[in-house]
C-alpha cells in the first residue's frame, strides 16, 4: 500500500459519515484519528454522525465539527429510511465535500448512493462484512446491498486482507477498486508511562469490548471459571471495561461463581483504558467474528501478550506465540489451557508484549496510517475525475 502526506496537497472539504454516535468502538476510533489528523494537516473536515453521544462530545472535543443526524439509525427502517437518506443528502449538500469517507454499513449504503446524487468522489471503508457473519435472509439481503452499492464508491477500503479477499469472492467490488489499509492506534506521549509490565505477578487480565455480540464475554468468564477450578493456585484478576446488554447476564454469572467471582471487576466504560492497560500483564478479546480490532493493536501499543479469537484477520497482526496467542472461536477448553499457560508463564508474557509492542511501532502507528489512507483518497479523487472527464 502507497503512502502519501495528507499535509503536502492543498486543502480539501472531507466528510466523514458513520451510523452511531452512541458509543465510541473501533469505527469511531478510526473515524476520530482520521478527522483529526486531516484538519491538522489542513483540511476542512465535518463528521455526520447518526443520533448523539460519546463519539460526537470527543470529535468536538478536539475541534472536529460534527452534525447529528436525527434518522440514521443502525437497523433498516423502511419508514424512516428514507428520511435519513433525505437527511444526509441535505447535510452533505450544505457541506459541499470534495470527498466523502463512509464507515459502518448503513452509512455507507447510504452515503455512496448521496455521493453520486452530488457527484462527488467518495471512499467506503468496511470495517468487517455484514453478510459475513449474519444468517439467512438478512445474509442474502446484505450481500445484495453491498454488490449493488459496490460500483457507486471510487474506492473500497478493508481494514484486513482477510476482509479484502471475503468480498471479491462474494462479488463485492473489483481487485484494483479494493484496497487494504490495517487500523492503527496513535502514539501515547509520554509513551512509557502507558507502557505495562507484563511479567509481572500476580496477573491482571484485561478486555476492552463493548458487552454485547459479537463478543462473548461469557464464554471468557466460562473459562476462567474452569481454570480457577483447575488451578486454583495460580492468581489473577479480571477486569472488564466496556458496557452493554449482556451486563446483567455477566453479573448473574458471577453471583454463581464459587470461589473466584470476585476476581472479576466490571468497570463499565472507561476514558481511562491506556491506563488501566499499563496496569496490566494481559490482554483478552473473546469475540465471534471481528474485522480488524482496535483494542487488540492498543494492547500491542502497552506492550501486552494477546489472546485473541482467532477471527477475521486477528491473525495480520497477532503471530501465535510470538506476540500473542489465537483460539478457535467459541472453543472454552482452548480458552482454559491458553490462558492457563500464559498466566503460569511470567516470562513468556514479557517476550511477547516485546514483539507486540514492535509491531505496534512498525506496523500499526497511526501515522502510517494515516498516510496510507490519504494515498486511497487521493487515488479516489483522481478516479472521480477521470470518471467525469
Amino acid at each position: 500500500m502507497g503512502e502519501r502526506d495528507p499535509a503536502a496537497d492543498r486543502p480539501r472539504r472531507v466528510a466523514f459519515v458513520v451510523t452511531r454516535s452512541d458509543s465510541v468502538g473501533g469505527v469511531q476510533v478510526c473515524i476520530h484519528g482520521l478527522a483529526v489528523g486531516l484538519r491538522a494537516a489542513g483540511h476542512e473536515v465535518e463528521v455526520f454522525a447518526g443520533g448523539d453521544g460519546p463519539f460526537a462530545e470527543l470529535c468536538e472535543r478536539d475541534g472536529v465539527r460534527v452534525t447529528r443526524l436525527r434518522h440514521m439509525l443502525r437497523e433498516i427502517d423502511p419508514l424512516r429510511d428514507p428520511r435519513g437518506l433525505a437527511e444526509l443528502h441535505r447535510e452533505l449538500q450544505r457541506f459541499r465535500p470534495e470527498l466523502i469517507s463512509s464507515h459502518s454499513t448503513k452509512a455507507g449504503w447510504f452515503a455512496r448512493a448521496v455521493a453520486r446524487q452530488l457527484g462527488v468522489a467518495n471512499v467506503y471503508t468496511a470495517h468487517g462484512w455484514a453478510f459475513g457473519w449474519q444468517r439467512g435472509a438478512k445474509a442474502t439481503i446484505a450481500r445484495g446491498m453491498e454488490i449493488v452499492t459496490a460500483p457507486l464508491a471510487d474506492c473500497i477500503i478493508t481494514v484486513s486482507e482477510h476482509d479484502r479477499r471475503k468480498a471479491l469472492d462474494a462479488g463485492v467490488g473489483r481487485p484494483l477498486q479494493v484496497l487494504t489499509v490495517h487500523n492503527a492506534v496513535t502514539e501515547l506521549e509520554p509513551a512509557s508511562a502507558f507502557r505495562a509490565d507484563p511479567g509481572k505477578q500476580p496477573a491482571r487480565i484485561v478486555s476492552v469490548a463493548r458487552l454485547e455480540a459479537p463478543k462473548e464475554p461469557l464464554l471468557l468468564l466460562d473459562a476462567l471459571g474452569d481454570l480457577a477450578e483447575r488451578s486454583p493456585a495460580l492468581d489473577w484478576e479480571l477486569e472488564l471495561i466496556g458496557d452493554g446488554p449482556l451486563r446483567p447476564a455477566i453479573e448473574a454469572r458471577l453471583a454463581q461463581a464459587r470461589g473466584w467471582g470476585n476476581r472479576v471487576h466490571l468497570l463499565g466504560t472507561r476514558d481511562d483504558v491506556p491506563q488501566r492497560l499499563a496496569q496490566a500483564q494481559l490482554f483478552v478479546l473473546c469475540s465471534r467474528h471481528e474485522g480488524f480490532p482496535i483494542s487488540n493493536l492498543e494492547a500491542m501499543r502497552a506492550g501486552l501478550p494477546v489472546i485473541s479469537s482467532e477471527v477475521g484477520g486477528v491473525d495480520e497482526a497477532i503471530d501465535r506465540g510470538v506476540n500473542g496467542e489465537l483460539v478457535p472461536p467459541g472453543d472454552r477448553r482452548a480458552w482454559t489451557r491458553v490462558l492457563g499457560e500464559l498466566l503460569a508463564d511470567p516470562a513468556a508474557r514479557t517476550r511477547m508484549g516485546s514483539a507486540g509492542r514492535t509491531a505496534f511501532e512498525t506496523r500499526f502507528n497511526f501515522e502510517l496510517h494515516l498516510r496510507r489512507t490519504w494515498s486511497v483518497y487521493h487515488q479516489a479523487l483522481e478516479r472521480h475525475l477521470d470518471r467525469l472527464g
